[in-house]
């Protein structure tokens, strides 16, 4: 197979795959949402969703992880040594952008490819719109979603904090304010991810999460030089 083709192949697997993550997750909270999160089994959600159990647990390990949907996560450690290892050259929160663009999934546009049952912005407006309805009504499942966030933002703080010690020994030397410090640049990223996720949610996810993401650290920025 030509190198072409095989990246095509790979660009439509990718964009099935992402389809059916989707599907998935839309039958889950329309479900939930008719009938209670507690009346709703994975049979059920694989039956309205097209694809048999199994194809389910390829994806989401339960119920409750298809309806509070994809959590952030750090990218492979090379990407993590980069940005501890870039220096006081490159800014922080730059860094920090860069770090998370790179494991966020810069394919997933939120339309569908030829032969997938992804309803477009119209489902993705949808999907946002009756997982915040849910995770208010149903507080084990908000319980569950800030469990795996606060996971998120101590795994990102644990790297920023090995980047300013590399950058500046003499802060290393006090462990205190080393983890005051990288506390706050996290509080700071965490507050351009939720203006990034909120930004794309509110648009119907037509466009790359990365690109958000970036266009919200740029804003971050910018709004930092504003207030020196």
């Amino acid at each position: 197979m030509a190198p072409d083709s095989t990246l095509s192949e790979l660009g439509l697997r990718e964009r099935k795959r992402i389809a059916t993550r989707r599907s998935i997750q839309l039958a889950a909270v329309e479900l939930a949402s008719e009938r209670g999160f507690d009346r709703v089994t994975i049979d059920e959600i694989s039956h309205v969703a097209n694809v048999s159990p199994r194809t389910f647990f390829n994806y989401f390990p339960s119920k409750e992880s298809a309806i509070i949907g994809e959590l952030p996560e750090l990218p492979d450690e090379e990407s993590i040594e980069r940005f501890i290892a870039a220096g006081p050259a490159e800014p922080i929160l730059a860094g920090i952008s860069i770090l998370l663009t790179a494991s966020i999934d810069v394919g997933d546009t939120g339309g569908s490819g030829p032969g997938e049952t992804d309803a477009g912005p119209v489902s993705m407006q949808q999907l946002h719109t009756l997982r915040r309805a849910l995770l208010k009504d149903n507080p084990e499942l908000f319980a569950l979603r800030m469990a795996s966030m606060h996971s998120f933002e101590d795994a990102l703080s644990g790297v920023v904090q090995r980047r300013l010690a590399h950058d500046d020994p003499a802060l290393a030397d006090d462990p205190e304010a080393l983890h005051q410090r990288a506390r706050l640049v996290t509080y700071v990223a965490f507050a351009g991810m939720r203006h990034a996720w909120s930004c794309w949610a509110d648009h119907g996810g037509v466009e790359p999460l990365a690109d958000r993401l970036r266009s919200s650290f740029e804003q971050l920025a910018a709004l930092g030089n504003q207030v020196r």
